[in-house]
């Protein structure tokens, strides 16, 4: 599934960095969530959040929700599962790979999102979740009455920092219905806080932004997926560096 011209964004080359070590830097896992709102077929519009000035990284920045995995994630109890071929594509091209790291970076992406925006991904049909892991943020969602369920979410995406970055991370890009928002918790957006406020935007003006390279990339794959029927069966694109050329491969 090629990205459209008109909505991707140059392949930048990345900057080039001295070797202090970072070009050995091996990434991180780390797990992102685009929200999206369909309820206009015309102009489906996408929840992004400006990270607050008070960030040395990105001040100001418009991004997606996201972070690293965390422990804990593989421990969260679910509603429903990952669609089989997201788990596939999730396991392609990973050393090590099992359905149960997917479901962990899936469930890290949902985290994420919560623990910067509020919103809480999952069902209150089942009630609370009977368990969830002591010490996180998954606490909210049994408070709440919710329990996360994936069998919503598309994995659409996956990204590797290139080396020579001083962070990098092997972030999957996952994306999922406004309707799958169960909760919605108040006060988590501020200028102390990770993302100062929150705005659902649609294509036309996300792409007008001063975005990161890769935002403007995803932009560009999920507005193919959407115009191509936004189906689990889509190819999923895989986006490294090779030789220090951007590379685009498909899972």
């Amino acid at each position: 599934m090629p990205v459209s011209e008109t909505s991707q964004r140059p392949l930048a080359p990345p900057p080039s960095a001295p070797d202090t070590g970072t070009s050995r830097l091996r990434p991180k896992d780390a797990a992102t969530l685009i929200i999206i709102d369909r309820s206009s077929r015309r102009s489906p519009r996408v929840l992004m959040g400006r990270r607050s000035m008070k960030h040395r990284f990105m001040p100001g920045v418009f991004v997606f929700p996201g972070g690293r995995t965390e422990s804990s994630d593989g421990r969260m109890p679910v509603a429903g599962v990952l669609h089989p071929r997201a788990e596939e594509a999730l396991m392609a091209r990973v050393t090590g790979a099992s359905a149960q790291k997917g479901r962990m970076l899936a469930l890290a992406a949902i985290r994420e999102t919560y623990e910067e925006t509020g919103l809480l991904l999952g069902t209150k049909a089942y009630g609370p979740p009977e368990r969830v892991p002591a010490g996180s943020s998954w606490t909210a969602f049994r408070d709440n009455g919710v329990l996360p369920d994936l069998e919503g979410l598309q994995f659409i995406a996956r990204a590797i920092t290139p080396a020579g970055q001083v962070r990098r991370f092997d972030t999957r890009f996952f994306a999922v219905d406004r309707t799958a928002v169960a909760h919605e918790v108040e006060g988590i957006l501020g200028p102390d806080a990770e993302l100062s406020e929150l705005d659902w935007m649609t294509f036309e003006r996300a792409n007008s932004l001063d975005l990161k390279n890769i935002t403007g990339i995803m932009l560009g794959e999920l507005e193919a997926r959407i115009a191509a029927g936004f189906l689990h069966q889509l190819p999923v694109p895989f986006y490294h560096f090779r030789r220090g050329r951007r590379i685009r491969e498909l899972l």
